[in-house]
């Protein structure tokens, strides 16, 4: 208990679950539309601005969330477009980012290893009251909208052709998700750095997944996760006296092992359960049609329970 008893260390969980919160309620949409390497592309691109915050010497996370926030706008027009040269043109932003970073950061008067290596790799304990103060508005805002929008940003991530159909704004939705997963980066780049918060808006949801059957549970768990796992990597970092960041992954790498082994005798019992009910029936609708399924729930109704 004595760590609580200092002002940095309650800081720092307090940071711990706020990121834990965030990161996988943005990374669930990522994982749905494979794009789990999204965050560590932002986080490249976010090293400009952190370089910039040292250079006009004023706050490196909100340059970062300036910069990465253009970065993401940047990345989903490119990929709108689905042209070959998509994946050289998101190289080409990457690669660049973190170049300009670090040469706007030797550049400046602050200049310094260790102040560089607290954004790359995470330093929890050294975050600042503004930095909280950052980090919860910023948070706030991603949960609001990956939470209260929860059955439009599923609907764009299961089909985005569906979801046009049936009239979902799907690219003020896309560039509405772009934009929070930039802010997540920010925001987690003072918890597990900028070269892992990619991880932890992956692994949580993918350990999740092992385990639980819908989407709704997914996100509920994977958020747990995310939140155990920070405040343990913490806690750890302190009594170790390791890096925060890379304890924090390493716990959700773990966890993921762990759920692993526990998914095959799980899945195998919930076959045969399946088995001694029948086969279940499946009802195919066209866009626009409502049909009646066998429980007298519309298929329309059906596929908007599936986001809960």
């Amino acid at each position: 208990m004595e760590m609580f008893s200092y002002d940095f260390m309650q800081r720092a969980l307090l940071a711990a679950v706020l990121v834990g919160i965030t990161a996988p309620a943005v990374g669930i949409y990522l994982v749905q539309r494979r794009q789990a390497l999204m965050g560590d592309g932002m986080g490249h691109v976010a090293m400009t601005g952190v370089g910039l915050g040292f250079v006009f010497q004023t706050s490196p996370v909100w340059m970062a969330v300036l910069v990465c926030v253009l970065g993401a706008v940047t990345m989903e027009l490119v990929r709108s477009r689905g042209n070959q040269r998509g994946d050289i043109a998101l190289a080409m932003l990457f690669y660049g980012g973190m170049a300009c970073g670090k040469l706007l950061v030797s550049m400046s008067a602050q200049a310094g290893a260790g102040s560089l290596e607290s954004y790359l790799w995470g330093s929890i304990l050294t975050v600042a009251p503004a930095d909280l103060a950052t980090i919860a508005v910023l948070g706030a805002v991603v949960i609001a909208v990956t939470v209260g929008l929860r059955r439009q940003l599923f609907a764009i991530c299961q089909d985005e052709d569906f979801a046009r159909v049936t009239g979902v704004p799907v690219r003020t939705l896309n560039l509405l998700l772009a934009v929070m997963a930039a802010v997540t980066v920010t925001v987690a780049m003072r918890v597990v750095g900028l070269l892992l918060v990619s991880a932890l808006m992956v692994v949580p949801v993918v350990a999740a997944q092992q385990l639980t059957r819908s989407f709704a549970a997914t996100q509920a768990a994977s958020i747990a996760l995310g939140v155990v796992v920070s405040l343990a990597g913490v806690t750890g970092s302190y009594h170790l006296d390791v890096p925060s960041g890379p304890a924090i992954v390493l716990l959700a790498i773990a966890v993921f092992a762990v759920f692993s082994l526990l998914a095959a005798p799980l899945a195998r019992r919930r076959h045969r359960g399946a088995g001694e009910q029948g086969p279940k029936v499946c009802d195919v609708e066209l866009p626009g049609q409502a049909t009646s399924g066998p429980s007298g729930m519309s298929t329309t109704e059906g596929r908007a329970g599936l986001a809960q």
